[in-house]
């Protein structure tokens, strides 16, 4: 099980931290399963940028980066060495604490 720890950009929200996560899911779903926004356009199958989050510690008990993520991270708002696609980051199989940011979602169109 994992405790996930996350940080928001966008003013006005407050930090959380989630326990009993099962592995075997992506970041983007633990985030929508526990009623924080993390937008995907694209339906969580890595053909855009929008469910970009920073790794901050932790990236070791996640799926590794491949050369797709890499490819769709070049394009998003503000990427950083520690940048990865929600959708991407399926949690490994055993159990730890991983500390997450979500950048600004007021950034997308609609919000």
């Amino acid at each position: 099980m994992y405790t996930i720890h996350i940080d928001f950009e966008q003013k006005g929200l407050e930090k959380k931290i989630l326990t009993n996560i099962e592995a075997d899911q992506s970041l983007l779903e633990v985030c929508l399963d526990n009623g924080i926004e993390l937008h995907h356009n694209c339906g969580a199958v890595c053909a855009c940028s929008t469910c970009h989050v920073y790794i901050n510690n932790g990236a070791a008990l996640i799926a590794e980066l491949s050369d797709r993520e890499e490819d769709f991270i070049d394009r998003a708002v503000n990427p950083r060495i520690n940048s990865r696609l929600g959708c991407q980051c399926i949690l490994q199989p055993g159990s730890g604490e991983i500390h997450i940011t979500l950048p600004d979602q007021t950034q997308f169109l609609g919000e």
